[in-house]
This record gives structure tokens, sequence and C-alpha cells, in this order.
């Protein structure tokens, strides 16, 4: 496994979450990679998108079978605006690359948000810190690891 998945699933792990990193053969980097690796529903994919509210990086894990709506989104944070962070603010406060963020071990805590849309998944697939890897998580345990705040991110 690579270094930075090996380094992960140590904190999952130290975290008590019930999945392992799984390494694909193909690429995960977007939802619809990831559903057609793992043969299930891109919905089940929780995309870690990474956005700039207000000068602050906010995490948001959506559901790979929408958009997030950041209009919508600052409505419900109270901020002025929500814009795509870029690939260099994704490395820095995430400590990992476009397309393989992973929920968790983040150099500082982000504020996250968590789609309530995963909740209809009984399992739920995130990036496990590669674009070529993987773990499987719920709904709830997602929540529990990112400590994020459940919300309807699509509008």
């Amino acid at each position: 496994m690579h270094p930075t998945v090996l380094r992960f699933a140590d904190l999952l792990r130290a975290a008590g979450a019930t999945g392992e990193p799984r390494e694909l053969t193909d690429s995960a980097r977007t939802a619809a990679e990831a559903a057609a690796a793992l043969g299930c529903e891109v919905g089940a994919i929780a995309s870690s998108l990474l956005f700039i509210a207000d000068d602050e990086p906010l995490l948001v894990m959506t559901s790979g079978a929408h958009r997030v709506d950041t209009t919508h989104v600052a409505g419900l944070l109270g901020v002025s605006r929500i814009k795509r962070a870029d690939a260099d603010l994704v490395r820095s406060a995430t400590g990992y690359a476009i397309g393989g963020v992973a929920p968790i071990g983040h150099p500082a805590p982000l504020r996250t948000l968590v789609d309530i849309a995963l909740a209809a998944h009984p399992v739920v697939w995130s990036a496990a810190g590669h674009p070529h890897a993987v773990f499987p998580t719920t709904y709830d345990e997602l929540l529990r690891l990112t400590s994020g705040t459940a919300a309807q991110v699509a509008g």
C-alpha cells in the first residue's frame, strides 16, 4: 500500500473506525470512477471537496450523485461567499492531493459538512488519502470521524 494510505489506515484504527482502506487498480479520483471500480451507486461515494468560506477552509463531504450548491451552503453557514479551493490550498489544508482527500488526518481541524443524502446508503465509500484508495464507512461513522455537521448541501 502507498505510505499515505498506510498512515491513513492507522488514523482510522485509532479513531475506532470499522472499515479498512482498499487500494483500487483503477483511479477513484472522481465519484463516477470510484463507483465504477466498486460496483456501487455513485450516490454512495462521499466526495471530499474543499471550499473557502469567507477566507476559512470548509470541507464538504457530499454525495457523488450531485453537486454542492455553494449559494445554499453559504446561506446555511451565514457566510457571504463560498468558492472552490485550488490544488495548493487543498494540499496545505488537508495534507492530501485532490482526488484522494480523506475525511480525517488533516494538519488542523476543518469545519466539515456531511451531506444528508449519504444517509440513504448503508455503506458509504470515501477517499483513503490517495486517488486509488477508498474505505467503507457509514453515514453515522463519517459524522463521528469528521466531527462534521449533517447538512443538505445540494440546495
